[in-house]
């Protein structure tokens, strides 16, 4: 068995459910070298089954100003070097088709854009390497289509591949996590994991001085969408954390704080370990009598 169908195996086996985090764009080596170290001894300590995320680019941005990353070759050294230092698993996401056969070579999950989750082009090119493909569901789509996003990852080839609720657009600039979707993607039949941090996000919903939009957020809430998520039973846990959020370059409203990333983490857990969530409620409507 290959190593990217172990990994999914375990992934999919995790109990409660397993954790994809790390903070939103790689700000320099240094600072990832910081958080990677500090989510694998926090996740370690809870026996909770660890992926660190980090983007080497982040292309989908409001403003052509914002902060974007060190871009991909640098990127993917830093991610490396994590993975090597830290023996954790990697997930990073791609922008374009081009880029699947570099990221392929150090990421163990390639994470789909919720904006691109409907291009077949990249989700092919993505298959093709052969790592485990996370397809965040696009904020504009019905669960039902993550069933022929994930089809187009399988009939590449590639059995290994997961979905992500990020919330659905909810007027201009704002999102709502509808819990029915977590059952209802279930029905592509692979492992679902819920993104807590950007759900929250108000995209183009904060104005900047001097004129501009960037995206705000609801921090704060970040504890309400984890609960949910963890007792209807998800999978998997996405999340951004960071150290200082806001000194963070990119999507700061919808980081969680490092220094409260375990006390959160215990709570899920408990929740998680007393919820049937993952289990199909049996109804029986045969007439009740006394």
């Amino acid at each position: 068995m290959d190593s990217s169908t172990l990994l999914y195996n375990r992934l999919k086996t995790a109990e409660p459910f397993f954790l994809l985090a790390g903070p939103n764009v790689i700000e320099s080596e240094e600072h990832i070298l910081y958080m990677a170290k500090h989510l694998k001894n926090i996740t370690s300590k809870l026996g909770l089954k660890f992926v660190f995320k980090s983007s080497f680019d982040k292309a989908n941005r409001t403003s052509s100003k914002s902060f974007r990353g060190p871009g991909l070759a640098e990127g993917l050294k830093i991610l490396e070097k994590v993975k090597t230092m830290y023996d954790v698993p990697i997930v990073t996401d791609v922008h374009e088709s081009i880029q699947c056969e570099a990221v392929g070579r150090v990421a163990d999950i390639i994470q789909i854009p919720a904006f691109l989750c409907r291009q077949t082009d990249l989700l092919v090119a993505a298959a093709k390497t052969g790592k485990i493909i996370n397809i965040k569901k696009g904020q504009f789509c019905a669960p039902s289509v993550m069933e022929n996003s994930v089809e187009k990852v399988r009939l590449a080839g590639n059995q290994n591949v997961m979905v992500c609720e990020r919330g659905t657009m909810f007027g201009y600039n704002d999102l709502i996590v509808d819990p029915r979707n977590f059952e209802w993607m279930r029905e592509a039949n692979c492992p679902v994991v819920a993104d807590i941090t950007h759900s929250l996000q108000q995209p183009a919903g904060k104005k900047l001085e001097g004129g501009g939009v960037a995206s705000g957020g609801l921090r704060e809430l970040i504890p309400c969408i984890a609960r949910t998520a963890v007792s209807v039973g998800v999978d998997g846990i996405f999340m951004e954390v960071h150290n200082d959020p806001l000194s963070a370059p990119v999507d700061g409203p919808t980081q969680w704080p490092l220094r409260h990333l375990e006390e959160l983490l215990e709570e899920l857990v408990a929740i998680g370990r007393v919820s049937k969530g993952k289990q199909q409620f049996k109804i029986d409507l045969t007439p009740f009598r006394d």
